[in-house]
């Protein structure tokens, strides 16, 4: 009868990633649109690149946001920001012309500012020019 440890499989693994640097990414429709939206209307830092344009995060993250002509928007949420006031940074960016969205299905439904104060993390979405979604989230 085989003992414990002769049952065991050896499980591989990398170590090559380990270490490694990694940043996000997800497509646009339109690159200056989004340079105006991430740059100007969010106040981002960015840096333009020949294949697109680099966003980068307080905090260290960077993001990279490239052109696809076949671009489909992301049917989740790609991009979060922690923010200490929901309230007023949802405020500040509908003075931005931003539009937040609303929802009212099941156990997820938004209030009239857009905000959802339900049983998981206070949260409020709204999209860039490419049609992604991105939200505030109350940090705790």
């Amino acid at each position: 009868m085989p003992t414990k440890s002769a049952e065991r499989t050896s499980v591989k693994t990398s170590s090559m990633l380990t270490k490694a640097r990694a940043f996000s990414s997800f497509s646009v429709d339109d690159i200056e649109k989004a340079k105006r939206f991430y740059g100007q209307t969010l106040g981002l830092k960015l840096s333009e690149m020949p294949e697109g344009v680099q966003l980068h995060i307080s905090g260290g993250a960077e993001i990279f946001l490239y052109p696809k002509s076949n671009h489909a928007a992301a049917t989740f949420t790609v991009l979060n920001f922690l923010v200490n006031d929901i309230d007023q940074a949802v405020d500040e960016l509908k003075a931005l012309g931003v539009q937040f969205e609303h929802y009212n299905e099941g156990d997820l439904k938004t209030d009239a500012k857009g905000i959802s104060r339900g049983s998981g993390p206070t949260i409020a979405w709204f999209k860039d020019p490419a049609g992604n979604i991105l939200s505030v989230v109350q940090e705790r």
